[in-house]
């Protein structure tokens, strides 16, 4: 197994910590410049005229292909992370990106451009299955959402840099308008690459493979303690009893990834795939990579405001962003996930409503399509505060050990297939069904609040071991929103330890039921 180079440029602690964080959150803002680069380069008059004008549908297909190569990143992810480990994942997704990057920068055919998307589409899925993983395995649970949280915020900046850039080289003349923003998302993976050559490897990573001596110094220096400190000894001990309980059953390999087992993997798996199904089919991406197009065609903008409303409305994305990373580990995962749903969905039928009065014609037709764009806002403001951040905390948490690697690419390819598929067609849905395809989008974000609140369980504030323990026996969601109000002593009424040993949690449910009963006879006498 080749092991990547390793210098401790960033010391122990705080210092170590907070370079993790700015590598994963620099991998993001990449992420976000990826995906928000192309809004204001496709109605560029030189890119159009390179590339002979494509019809929607060819333009749909030019756009969406960087999405198809996503998802195929993800299953590359699936099928070698466990082997290369976290580290030198990034490293070979930071490489795809520089040589897809390079091509799409020089591009003057269909195809050419087509396949440079392509392939930098294969490392921004690597990178999107790995760096949210990397990140949950090296934070203590308490701020785990918010340090998670705030990656998904940085997509938010990259989506800001991409789209000012794009409007600042919109005023040049030429192929530099658009070549040159294509090929600045170069720098970002060059300067992720120089930082992880001082990161170390995941420690969950290194006790799955049996490097447990590696492991235990890796969260010491994470920690800044020795391997006596209660907080090291905890996490020491919970890991290596959540391997005892995963490695019971085998190698898991894809046909078993649903398998109903003692910790339910088949159901967490989906769990994950069902949460960035929900982060795509909401709509988001018919805004962030055609706002533009939108604005002129459906609201009957010119191209100079278009550009320029575009940018501000994906400000909101990251002022919205901004709330979870401060505030998601005290509100929860299922709360915010329910209200940002009820919110994108009413933000979609308000535009569908006011831009409907424009194909009516009459003089209310371009005062309703205006006021359509404060509902883009409010839009992106709720996803921001919600939905774009909590899948991604989400998937990675959710899932146990033995196939975190995995289930991740899983969860992950979902958002790449259903991106994929929105981008696709959502510039014949533009030009032929105008108005009523926000409709499509409406409806879906009002049927995730059931889905959310029946399915999904509370995963805050539990560490990656408690939260396998959520899943021995009963009703998952039940017990967790109990653990999220009264804790995991007094909901559980036992530790993770104690269930490992007993193989159940009547017993600690018992004590607790016990101690609910005696407190309730206290107030009766």
């Amino acid at each position: 197994m080749f092991r990547a180079p390793h210098y401790p440029w960033y010391g122990r602690g705080f210092r170590l910590r907070a370079a993790i964080t700015i590598a994963c959150q620099l991998a993001f803002v990449l992420f976000g410049y990826d995906q928000g680069v192309f809004s204001g380069i496709v109605g560029n008059q030189h890119f159009l005229d390179t590339f002979d004008h494509p019809s929607p549908g060819l333009e749909g297909i030019i756009v969406s292909i960087y999405n198809l190569g996503c998802f195929t990143g993800c299953i590359l992810s699936f099928m070698f992370c466990e082997r290369t480990g976290r580290r030198l994942a990034m490293w070979i997704a930071m490489v795809w990106i520089i040589i897809g990057g390079s091509l799409q920068a020089c591009a003057y055919t269909v195809p050419h451009m087509m396949i440079a998307r392509f392939l930098t589409g294969i490392g921004t899925g690597i990178e999107t299955s790995t760096v949210p993983m990397y990140q949950s395995e090296l934070c203590e649970a308490s701020k785990r959402g918010r340090l998670v949280a705030s990656e998904p915020l940085f997509v938010g900046v990259g989506i800001e840099i991409a789209y000012w850039f794009d409007y600042g080289m919109s005023f040049t003349e030429g192929a530099i308008a658009w070549r040159l923003p294509i090929a600045c998302q170069v720098i970002f993976a060059i300067a992720v690459i120089i930082m992880v050559f001082g990161l170390p490897e995941s420690p969950r990573y290194l006790y799955a493979h049996g490097r447990h001596d590696e492991a235990l110094k890796i969260l010491c220096d994470v920690y800044d303690g020795t391997p006596d400190d209660p907080k090291i000894e905890k996490e020491n001990r919970e890991v290596l009893e959540a391997l005892k309980v995963e490695k019971e059953h085998g190698e898991y390999k894809w046909s078993q990834l649903f398998k109903r087992d003692r910790v339910q993997t088949g159901r967490r798996v989906l769990l994950a795939y069902l949460a960035q199904f929900m982060n795509q089919m909401g709509g988001i991406n018919l805004v962030v990579y055609y706002i533009t197009s939108v604005l002129e065609i459906n609201v009957g903008l010119d191209r100079n405001l278009s550009l320029l409303l575009g940018g501000v409305i994906n400000l909101m994305f990251f002022l919205g962003s901004l709330v979870p990373t401060f505030t998601l580990d005290r509100t929860g995962r299922r709360k915010p996930m329910m209200w940002g749903s009820l919110g994108l969905g009413l933000s979609m039928m308000m535009i569908a409503i006011l831009l409907s009065f424009k194909s009516e014609g009459g003089y209310l037709a371009q005062a309703t399509a205006s006021a359509s764009v404060a509902f883009f806002f409010t839009y992106m403001l709720a996803f921001g505060m919600t939905m774009n951040c909590i899948p991604w905390v989400y998937v990675p948490e959710i899932l146990p050990l033995h196939v975190r690697a995995k289930g991740t690419a899983v969860g992950i390819s979902a958002n790449w297939i259903w991106n994929f598929f929105v981008v696709m067609i959502t510039p014949t849905l533009l030009n032929s069904l105008a108005w009523k395809g926000y409709l499509i989008f409406m409806t879906l974000n009002f049927s995730f609040i059931p889905l959310v609140y029946f399915c999904f369980p509370e995963t805050s504030n539990l560490t990656l071991e408690e939260v396998d323990w959520l899943f021995y026996e009963g009703d998952v969601v039940k017990r967790s929103r109990r653990v999220a109000k009264e804790g995991w002593e007094q909901a559980i009424g036992t530790n993770p330890a104690a269930i490992l040993e007993t193989g159940s949690m009547s017993s600690g449910r018992k004590d607790a039921e016990g101690k609910l009963m005696e407190k309730t006879e206290n107030i009766a006498s």
